[in-house]
C-alpha cells in the first residue's frame, strides 16, 4: 500500500495527473469506500487491503468527463470492466492512468460471519491466516475461507490494460472452481423448482437500485427505471410481477456485455446471488456463439451485437426446451 500512496503521489507532483482514484477507509474497518484524492495530503488516508473489493472502473464514466488525467487503481477483474466502458465510449482511455494492482482474492465479511464470527471489530491480515478481534475475544480463520464468491471463480491474474503495475505478482489464495457450477445446478432443476429458487430470492428484494447503481454495464444517461414516461421510477415491489421483472431486465440490458465483476451481488444488502441471472446469460452465449468475455479488450465486437451468417436462429430456444 505504501508503494501505491507513494507512486501516486509522485504522479500528482509532476502533472501527470490531477486526481487519484482508490480507497479509504470507512466507518467500519472492513468496509473501505471508493474515492477521489486531489492532494498529496489527501493521499495518506488511501487503503489497499483484503476489503478494497469494490470495482473502480464506473466511475471512471465521470472522472473522465472531467479536465486532466485520473490516476485509477486496477484489480485484474476490474480491467474488464474498464475495457469494456472504453468499448461503449463510456469512458476516455486518454484521460485514465491505470495502475494495475495485485490481488489475491477479496475477503467478504457475510462470508467471515458465515463461519460463527459475530461481533467483529478488526480484521488484521497475517499471511493465509486472519485474525479476527471481536467483543468475545480474538479469532482466526483461513483467508480462503473468506473470500467473495467472485474471487473463487476468478478469470486470473492478468490486468487486460494498465500503464504500470505495482504487486501484479500476488497468487491467489484460492484455486479457482467451475465458473458455471450453480448455474447448472440451476439448470437441472425442474421449471417449477427453478422458479421457485428465484421467487424465494427475488422476493426479498427493496429496490434500493444498489445492484444497478454500481454495475459498471449500467450505464445508461437515464435509465428506464428512472424515466418518468413509465410507471416504474423508483417504485417499490407492489407484487410479485415487480420482483421478477425489474431484475430480468436489468440481467437482459446487460447480456453480452456483463465482465462477470460481481458488483451486484457484493453489494446487494438482501444477500440475492444476482451474478447468477447474468452468469447464466453469459453460459448460454458461450455456447451459441463461442466463447466470449466481455472487456478482455476494448476493440472486439460482442456476439449480440455482430452478426454472423452462421448464427444459430431463435428456434433454438424451442429446440433446447
Amino acid at each position: 500500500m505504501q508503494e501505491m500512496i507513494k507512486r501516486a503521489k509522485e504522479l500528482l507532483a509532476d502533472g501527470t495527473v490531477v486526481r487519484v482514484l482508490g480507497w479509504k477507509r470507512c466507518d467500519l474497518p472492513y468496509n473501505p469506500e471508493p474515492a477521489f484524492f486531489g492532494t498529496e495530503k489527501e493521499l495518506d488516508a488511501l487503503v489497499y487491503d483484503g476489503f478494497c473489493g469494490a470495482n473502480l472502473s464506473k466511475y471512471m464514466i465521470e472522472a473522465s468527463k472531467k479536465e486532466g488525467r485520473t490516476l485509477v487503481f486496477l484489480k485484474p477483474c476490474d480491467t474488464y470492466s474498464f475495457n469494456q466502458l472504453v468499448k461503449e465510449h463510456r469512458v476516455d482511455r486518454e484521460k485514465a492512468y491505470i495502475i494495475g494492482v495485485g490481488c489475491r482474492g477479496k475477503l467478504d465479511i457475510e462470508a467471515i460471519k458465515g463461519l460463527g464470527i459475530k461481533g467483529i471489530e478488526t480484521v488484521e491480515e497475517d499471511g493465509d491466516t486472519l485474525k479476527i478481534g471481536t467483543i468475545y475475544g480474538e479469532k482466526t480463520c483461513a483467508y480462503g475461507d473468506a473470500v467473495l464468491e467472485r474471487c473463487k471463480v476468478c478469470k486470473g491474474t492478468e490486468h487486460m490494460v494498465y500503464d504500470e503495475l505495482i504487486g501484479a505478482d500476488a497468487e491467489l489464495a484460492v484455486k479457482p472452481e467451475d465458473r458455471f457450477a450453480k448455474v447448472k445446478e440451476l439448470e437441472a432443476m425442474s421449471p417449477e423448482e427453478r422458479f421457485a429458487f428465484w421467487q424465494g430470492e427475488l422476493s426479498k428484494c427493496i429496490r434500493c437500485n444498489a445492484c444497478r447503481n454500481v454495475c459498471p454495464a449500467c450505464s445508461c444517461n437515464k435509465c428506464v427505471f428512472d424515466s418518468d414516461r413509465f410507471d416504474t421510477a423508483q417504485k417499490a415491489n407492489a407484487d410479485t410481477f415487480e420482483e421478477q421483472m425489474f431484475h430480468l431486465i436489468r440481467a437482459f440490458h446487460v447480456a453480452g456485455r456483463c465482465t462477470d465483476c460481481g458488483e451486484c451481488s457484493r453489494v446487494c444488502p438482501q444477500g440475492i446471488p444476482l451474478h447468477l441471472l447474468n452468469r447464466k446469460l453469459i453460459k448460454d452465449i458461450n455456447g451459441f456463439y463461442g466463447t466470449y468475455q466481455a472487456g478482455e479488450d476494448d476493440k472486439a465486437l460482442a456476439p449480440l451485437t455482430a452478426f454472423k451468417m452462421d448464427d444459430v436462429e431463435p428456434s433454438i430456444v424451442g429446440e433446447r426446451g
